[in-house]
């Protein structure tokens, strides 16, 4: 798998004007719209939820007190995961290479496969959550209508009906999460801050978000979404169904985690025996989530 003086015919003899192929721009950095970043140093690290009080009771003249009790909840484990890539090039590949094309420029596309590779590994977190197997501390998917109480009960985060995203949709999304409870049926002030959705529907959503009146239509109507998303839209090139959409939720202390072992790291060695040049990136870390509170969603229509 060595790169080889045959892989580069063409960067032994001059005359070439330019090489490309690798020099294109990339997107920011997408996936810290959605996760908050914590660093580690274990093997894996732990999330554990505490159920609370419920509400009162009525207490008649003389009566005892009734009294209530908490419990350890659901467990949320992050595992880290280590990933890496390297490549080598032959000891004459490096001597015969009249434009440099090899090295310094096959280091900067390990880079950016690392880079890539991190995207897409944060991205399948919401890619897989209608997915049945890909499971959180409750048992559950991440969006299903189901998510299990451990003092009983269930409760959802996905829109009753399965719908595109429209005007409508975002405003029912609205008033099923100002429904949700806590563990013990409390009410909990849990508000939707921004919206994720694949390239696909870019303008889709701006269209809603960005109209001032009710959309495609000619009513004198106030768009009152678009003041409902103070942290606006991101657009995630890396979501892979083309009409599923989250909405982000103030509950993101406890919400979508991105833990960091170890930081990427670049590294570079001679093998003794072929005195090829050995290249190497690595870096170890999960992504997942706490709290399936953190994202109200729907798969689409």
């Amino acid at each position: 798998m060595a790169i080889t003086t045959g892989n580069f015919a063409k960067a032994l003899w001059p005359g070439v004007n330019s090489w490309y192929g690798q020099s294109y721009n990339d997107f920011k950095v997408e996936y810290t719209d959605v996760f908050t970043t914590h660093k580690s140093k274990r093997a894996w690290e732990e999330d554990v939820l505490v159920s609370s009080f419920g509400l009162a009771f009525q207490k008649n003249e003389g009566a005892a007190v009734q009294y209530d009790t908490e419990r350890q909840g659901f467990t949320t484990r992050y595992t880290h995961v280590e990933y890496a890539l390297g490549f080598i090039i032959t000891k004459n590949m490096v001597a015969d290479d009249l434009y440099g094309i090899v090295g310094p420029r096959r280091s900067k596309a390990l880079a950016r496969s690392l880079r890539q590779t991190k995207e897409t590994v944060a991205a399948n977190v919401l890619n897989r959550a209608f997915t049945a197997g890909y499971t959180g501390g409750d048992g559950s998917i991440l969006a299903v209508s189901s998510h299990a109480n451990v003092a009983g009960g269930t409760w959802s985060n996905v829109i009753s009906t399965a719908a595109d995203i429209s005007e409508a949709a975002l405003e029912q999304a609205v008033i099923d999460m100002g429904k949700w409870t806590d563990d013990r049926g409390l009410k909990i002030a849990v508000r939707p801050k921004k919206i994720v959705v694949p390239v696909d529907l870019d303008f889709d959503v701006n269209k809603i978000m960005k109209t001032e009146y009710q959309v495609d239509t000619a009513n004198n109507t106030v768009n009152l979404v678009r003041s409902r998303f103070p942290s606006g839209v991101s657009i995630n090139h890396y979501l892979t169904d083309t009409d599923a959409w989250f909405i982000l939720t103030s509950e993101d202390s406890n919400g979508f985690k991105h833990f960091e072992r170890a930081a990427d790291s670049f590294d570079m060695d001679n093998d003794f025996d072929t005195s090829n040049a050995k290249f190497k990136a690595e870096s170890r870390y999960s992504f997942g989530w706490t709290d399936p509170r953190c994202v109200f969603a729907s798969a689409g229509a």
